[in-house]
């Protein structure tokens, strides 16, 4: 008599949820861009993932346990393209999460994704409307605070500050900007990339510029100082033999 063998069902966790990355072009494109300056920020850091619109499975065996955020950020694992991301096999939820708001995604972004992150430990936690219909104000964030979401203060200017990022997040119109902590400089957005360049390209053809036109200053003035210099010599040795000839 043979053993009988179990045959396990295999357990697939599709890769889409079949909806689009965003509900209207705004939201899109403010998706996208706040994923690839994000992406170009952390850029050096080899232990700081950035990712979003992708499916995100928390409960290993269940693949209805999914959430897929719009942007995430993850500490302390490799960089590296994910089909999707478990987090069985990562280890370690998300530190920050952004959910661009809308009409379709407003009650589930302030209450089922709210309390869902701070279940799984997401410690700070962004809502942006970029049309402002939705949300008063239209940028807010949140850290937790003893397994609940606290409001994170507003500055001066509107911005609210991710220490987990070490960013400052304010709202321009429609569009998130990012401001680096240390230096105070904003992190370009990948669509102003191509106009900075070209700004900082013009920039540094006005020094070479400079740089030239100080030179050929010093080179003149280095010339007639020599000149006169040698008129100096001259004078000197004609004013010596007009001595002799006395």
């Amino acid at each position: 008599m043979t053993d009988a063998v179990i045959a396990f069902p295999i357990i697939e966790y599709p890769e889409s949820d079949g909806k689009p990355v965003g509900e209207t072009d705004v939201h899109r494109r403010e998706i996208l861009h706040t994923i690839e300056t994000l992406e170009r920020h952390f850029r050096d850091a080899p232990d700081i993932y950035v990712s979003g619109n992708l499916m995100f499975y928390y409960e290993e065996g269940n693949p209805s346990a999914v959430v897929s955020p719009d942007v995430f950020v993850v500490k302390g694992v490799r960089k590296g393209l994910r089909r999707t991301y478990k987090l069985w096999e990562e280890g370690v939820a998300p530190c920050v999460v952004i959910e661009m708001t809308s009409r379709s995604t407003r009650l589930e972004d302030k209450g089922n994704k709210r309390a869902l992150y701070a279940l799984l430990g997401v410690r700070e936690y962004f809502l942006f409307d970029p049309l402002g219909e939705y949300l008063k104000p239209p940028l807010q964030g949140f850290t937790l605070v003893d397994g609940e979401y606290a409001a994170l203060p507003v500055e001066s200017d509107g911005g609210i500050i991710s220490r987990e990022l070490g960013l400052k997040l304010c709202r321009d119109e429609t569009v998130l900007r990012l401001f680096d902590l240390a230096s105070g400089r904003e992190v370009v957005r990948t669509e102003d990339l191509s106009a900075v360049l070209q700004q900082t390209l013009a920039r540094v053809q006005q020094a070479e510029e400079q740089a030239r036109l100080a030179a050929e200053q010093a080179q003149q003035e280095a010339d007639a100082r020599r000149r006169a210099e040698a008129e100096i010599e001259r004078l000197r040795a004609e004013l010596q033999r007009l001595r002799g000839d006395v």
